[in-house]
């Protein structure tokens, strides 16, 4: 979700008169086993910053939780609220990370590429010794977590991207991304009824050929969670908050369509994803940044978030969350949703 004042969400994006596209990641170093791009997996040696109010990031934060990399990988949670500086540290004492120690995310852009003329997104990976950014690659950064961190998983993490069921789950996340994933967006940054028209009809056109498959399935592929499942909940639990209206994807709620409202809430319920999610966070950061389009910076009170936390009988179709393993153990107290973000 890029640090500019119509933050965007995962990597750099433009506006332009014609149409919304989402740029590629500019830092795409990637962290791995052999240290192949000189960034070998390491305990204690990498920040993953974050705001909980990206979808993008959001990905991050609950991969690192459900495959236990927290001892390993430690996190920064910025402000949901940016300005023209980038993402800020100021939920930190002297609002400075106190691992960084710095007050703004860009710091560490700049550390790696001074005068990077692009925006300043999250999630970020940040190399603690010498405070540079090591890579703002949204969609790889959570393969990464899965296949490469795997010395570093808890005992009993699940598999998230088992080797073969690639290829299936690749399928599955292109389209959510295409169309939900980033489609969500580029209805809301519409600057033409027809750009509009097109990309509000492409989310709900996915969603309505996802839901047949997730009404005789507890997850998109397989019987297990998936990186295709946390990659389609991100947008799910921000569809009633911010989508359906700030956005304008509109044709019907969430909580409209029982299957999607059931296979949300499963997840919601499931240790690693709701209790990563802060509705605060998601609501003030979309209603007060994106003043393109909420010029008066009102953020509603709705939706009632009591919902979450609702039966949803999913476990009737069957299906094992966490495959051999075992769920994650209790959110570390640094970690937690402060009450307002949560149901």
């Amino acid at each position: 979700m890029s640090g500019q004042s119509d933050g965007d969400g995962g990597g750099n994006s433009a506006y332009g008169r014609k149409s919304f596209r989402r740029s590629r990641s500019h830092f795409a170093d990637r962290i791995t086993a052999d240290g192949r791009d000189g960034w070998p997996v390491e305990a204690g040696r990498y920040r993953l910053v974050v705001s909980r109010a990206c979808p993008w990031a959001s990905r991050a934060v609950i991969s690192r939780r459900l495959l236990g990399l927290e001892a390993a990988l430690s996190m920064a949670v910025t402000d949901p609220i940016q300005d023209d500086r980038s993402w800020r540290f100021t939920l930190d004492p002297d609002d400075r990370d106190p691992v960084l120690g710095i007050r703004f995310l860009g710091e560490a852009y700049d550390r790696r590429e001074s005068g990077y003329p692009g925006g300043v997104s999250v999630p970020a990976i940040v190399d603690v010794p010498t405070g540079q950014l090591v890579t703002n690659d949204f969609q790889q950064i959570t393969l990464d977590f899965a296949t490469e961190w795997t010395p570093l998983h808890r005992e009993g993490a699940p598999d998230l991207y088992p080797r073969s069921r690639r290829d299936e789950i690749d399928e599955v996340m292109a389209g959510v991304y295409e169309d939900v994933n980033n489609g969500v967006y580029r209805a809301g940054f519409a600057t033409g009824q027809d750009e509009y028209e097109a990309a509000c009809s492409d989310v709900f056109r996915r969603l309505e050929l996802l839901t047949p498959r997730l009404a005789r399935q507890r997850y998109l592929v397989g019987d297990t969670i998936t990186e295709a499942d946390i990659r389609l909940f991100t947008t799910l639990v921000r569809f009633d908050a911010v989508y359906h209206g700030h956005f304008k994807c509109n044709r019907w709620k969430l909580t409209e369509n029982q299957v999607l409202w059931a296979y949300a809430r499963d997840l919601f319920q499931t240790p690693g994803f709701g209790d990563t999610v802060d509705f605060d966070h998601i609501k003030r950061h979309y209603y007060q940044v994106h003043t393109g389009i909420n010029p008066t910076g009102i953020v509603p009170l709705g939706p009632d978030l009591a919902g979450w936390r609702t039966q949803h009988r999913r476990e009737e179709l069957g299906g094992r969350p966490f495959g051999d393993g075992i769920p994650p153990g209790p959110v570390r107290r640094a970690e937690e949703v402060a009450v307002a973000g949560r149901p």
